[in-house]
């Protein structure tokens, strides 16, 4: 077992309008992701599939070419293999849960997120 405070999560910037923090467990990956209003997601695709909880903020996801715009409160799954996008169209703040763990990320392959 083991306890995290995310106020002790080390704050990783990729890019000057997006930062994450990351838990990686053994099964799973789990991130808070910092988004200022304009901040933009390249479109990507990933093995995992990705529960998105929005908890402030507004985003506008672009999934698999349909849109949906999650606000506060709203919970967003996404498929493994779906080609998606992410805009900030405030800033915001999303916990997103991965599963399998993202070792993309583990292992450093993730400069999309760094444009």
């Amino acid at each position: 077992m083991q306890r995290y405070q995310w106020d002790s999560v080390e704050k990783e910037p990729l890019n000057p309008m997006l930062a994450r923090q990351v838990i990686h467990g053994e099964h799973i990956t789990v991130a808070r992701i910092h988004l200022s209003k304009g901040a933009l997601v390249p479109e990507h695709a990933h093995a995992n599939e990705q529960i998105s909880m929005l908890e402030r903020g507004r985003l506008r996801f672009h999934i698999a070419g349909q849109e949906l715009i999650a606000e506060a409160g709203d919970v967003v799954q996404i498929p493994p293999h779906a080609p998606h996008w992410v805009e900030a169209i405030e800033d915001s703040l999303a916990t997103d849960i991965f599963s399998p763990v993202r070792e993309d990320w583990r292992s450093g392959d993730d400069a999309y997120l760094r444009k």
